[in-house]
């Protein structure tokens, strides 16, 4: 016969939105962890977790009133230390057994083993199984410890603190109540549905039967999960009645369905007068203060209507669509208000605004910041070759929304605000798109800026951050990073490589360098700091790409500061490893290097006339012969070209080490042989450190 479930619930004020998600699945498995780990619950038990605006729960499937006796084996003390000479039972082992409640009458039941190099007594005892009824209050209060509250709230007279004030607490296990006081409440059946549609206050019959309860008599959809797959069918379906799409929806639906216990959707509209505004402004202001979803026509662009998803379920929902809409209308009033007023007033008119914005206390204000843009923006586009005018001028422009009203209401929004000002201005089109693409790519897997004044004016405002910071000692540490440096690392490297962008990242440091204030950054070292720091974030991004680790590691190993050829490098390194010559060419390069390090002092160029062995002449002519087109490969990124030219020395460098003492008793033989190790192993490890690949 199967054993029946438990039902845990708290019945709670309005919880957080954002957080109730991760509040009902921490909640319901710290409380499944707790009753597995006393063998309460088994492995074939289920979990259903629980969580709307007012409550967390969770039912567990199978759950025993008492789990099984179980045997405990327990070390007692070395045999030599618990008995005397006679092999009575010495004092000391009496005084452990009556410290354990042990009879010691006991002993002749003791067991002798071996532990370690000493034999010692060891005592077997039943002990009886944990009861539900004893431990089910501590485990729930186990897991409201648990919860990631960041700040937790008093209320009435109790002591008791929780996110929101608590109400009620459900432990049934089948038909029965379990016992126990959590946040000052002691357990009941009885739970509350629907704030204004429930049938009032429902005691359940048992723990299975609660789901089915808050349905049908609390108008409540308890599963997160599934009141999320409701109000996701229905915008979609409602969307198709409209004949248009809802555009990016996934945040928002988690929060809608945070805020919702009985979803339904109704379509609101507002006047088309408001279109005039950017669609951007429209849009946020919906989602970010109403909770509204907008709604979109074929070409993605916004409609004057919108769907909500109401709390109520109601024959005549006119009411709720009404007092929505004319909710909405004053956020729609004030957008467009902002942006009228904002275009009175030029983009260049604002830059002196800046001076008044701090950017950091040692860094300067924003306006500083803009100066040293400017002039880095259009030195990088000078290097790829591309508009340094329209550069500057997108630099010069890219913080100037900041002060704008539209910014100020809906941080958001900038630099795409930007974009619109900008072209309200006059401004050319290269200039207002770098205005907004500037801040690309803002979170992993975001969009790139396209083309090259956007690239030069992005890797501007990265890389302003990046020396900026590292020059002045404000490094990340752990999992803190104020100044979202980790960010913006990332998106330097995703821009030189995915774009991609023949520039040097060490020169490009450099060149930011030299735009701060002479002596403003006096972190020692913090150059080399940052391509440290930069150099880690790639290896995670190349190992994220999926590309072999020990792959990255050989072409990373080399430094090369031209990441934008990395990508070809670690192709290169993935064709060399399917070469027959490929594992043997690699054990090799790993003992000249180790061989390598025995040398003193640098190394000549090898001198032909103090050959000697025949296999040392052949290998010091096959490279000085393969050398120029090795480069010449290397020089045209042709990298895989390369490695399959350097695969036709596996014959030589095997009868090299077969044939030759490197380490030779002649002092000039010995230097020798090391110079044209020295010379092969340059050539081999032009593409990447190919002993990294080596097995052995």
């Amino acid at each position: 016969m199967s054993q029946p479930g438990v039902l845990i619930e708290l019945v709670t004020e309005e919880l957080p939105p954002k957080a109730l998600s991760r509040l009902g699945d921490v909640f319901a498995r710290t409380i499944v962890d707790g009753l597995r780990r006393l063998d309460l619950a088994s492995e074939h038990s289920t979990m259903r977790m629980y969580a709307t605006p007012r409550r967390l729960a969770v039912h567990v499937t199978s759950v025993a009133a008492q789990s099984a006796t179980k045997e405990v084996t327990e070390k007692i003390m070395p045999v030599k230390v618990a008995f005397d000479e006679a092999g009575a039972p010495s004092a000391a082992l009496v005084k452990k057994l009556e410290a354990k409640g042990i009879p010691l009458d006991a002993v002749a039941r003791f067991e002798r083993r071996m532990d370690g190099k000493a034999e010692a007594l060891f005592y077997t005892r039943a002990e009886a199984g944990a009861r539900l009824t004893d431990v089910l209050a501590g485990l729930v209060n186990e897991a409201v410890r648990a919860l990631p509250i960041p700040k937790l709230m008093r209320w009435g007279a109790s002591e008791v603190q929780f996110v929101r004030p608590v109400h009620r607490l459900v432990m049934l296990h089948g038909a029965e109540v379990v016992p126990g006081t959590v946040l000052g409440l002691e357990a009941g059946r009885v739970t509350q549905g629907h704030r204004f549609m429930s049938r009032g206050e429902i005691e359940l019959a048992s723990a299975e039967a609660y789901e089915p309860a808050l349905l049908a008599e609390g108008k409540v959809v308890p599963d997160f999960a599934a009141r999320r797959e409701q109000i996701e069918a229905a915008l979609l379906a409602e969307a198709a009645r409209q004949s248009a799409s809802l555009g990016e929806y996934a945040d928002l639906l988690d929060e809608v369905t945070a805020l919702v216990e009985h979803p339904s959707v109704y379509v609101g509209e507002f006047e088309a007068e408001y279109l005039a505004v950017p669609q951007e402004c429209l849009i946020l202001t919906m989602r970010a203060n109403q909770k509204y979803f907008p709604l979109f026509d074929g070409e993605g662009r916004l409609l004057n209507r919108f769907l909500i998803v109401s709390n109520m379920r109601v024959n005549d929902p006119s009411h709720i669509i009404t007092g929505n809409q004319r909710v909405v209308r004053p956020r729609l009033a004030d957008a467009r208000f902002f942006y009228e007023q904002d275009r009175k007033q030029s983009l260049e008119s604002r830059l002196p605004r800046l001076e008044a914005v701090v950017y950091h206390n040692r860094l300067g204000s924003q306006l500083d910041r803009v100066t040293r843009l400017e002039r880095l923006a259009g030195a990088i586009a000078a290097r790829l070759k591309t508009d340094q005018l329209a550069a500057a001028r997108a630099a010069r422009l890219a913080k100037a929304d900041l002060v704008t009203e539209m910014v100020g209401e809906f941080p958001e929004l900038q630099g795409v605000m930007g974009r619109y000002y900008a072209r309200h201005d006059g401004e050319p089109d290269a200039v207002a798109e770098a205005v907004a693409a500037h801040y690309l790519p803002r979170f992993a897997g975001d969009a790139l800026p396209v083309g090259n004044v956007a690239c030069a004016v992005a890797l501007a405002d990265k890389l302003d951050a990046l020396v900026g910071f590292f020059g002045i000692g404000q490094l990340p540490s752990g999992d803190k990073d104020p100044f979202g440096l980790r960010r913006a690392a990332l998106g330097v490297l995703r821009i030189l490589i995915e774009s991609p962008l023949p520039l040097d990242l060490r020169e490009l440091v450099a060149l930011t360098a030299e735009g701060f204030t002479p002596g403003l950054l006096d972190a020692e070292g913090f150059e080399a700091r940052l391509l440290d720091f930069m150099f880690e974030r790639l290896r995670n991004l190349l190992r994220d790409a999926g590309h072999a680790v020990d792959g990255i590691d050989a072409v990373l190993a080399l430094r090369p500061t031209r990441v934008d050829v990395i990508p070809a490098r670690l192709a290169a390194v993935q064709a060399f490893r399917a070469l027959p010559e490929a594992d043997a060419l690699a054990a090799a390069n790993k003992r000249i290097i180790n061989i390598l390090k025995k040398a003193e002092g640098d190394l000549p160029e090898p001198d032909v006339a103090l050959l000697q062995e025949e296999a040392e002449k052949t290998l010091f002519h096959k490279v000085i012969d393969v050398a120029p087109l090795v480069r010449s490969h290397v020089d045209n990124e042709n990298y895989t070209e390369a490695l399959v030219v350097l695969a036709g020395l596996r014959e030589a460098v095997d009868h090299f080490f077969d044939g030759v003492m490197v380490m030779a008793d002649e002092p000039l033989t010995r230097q020798n042989r090391l110079a044209l190790l020295s010379m092969l192993a340059g050539l081999m490890n032009r593409v990447a450190d190919i002993s990294r690949l080596s097995a052995q």
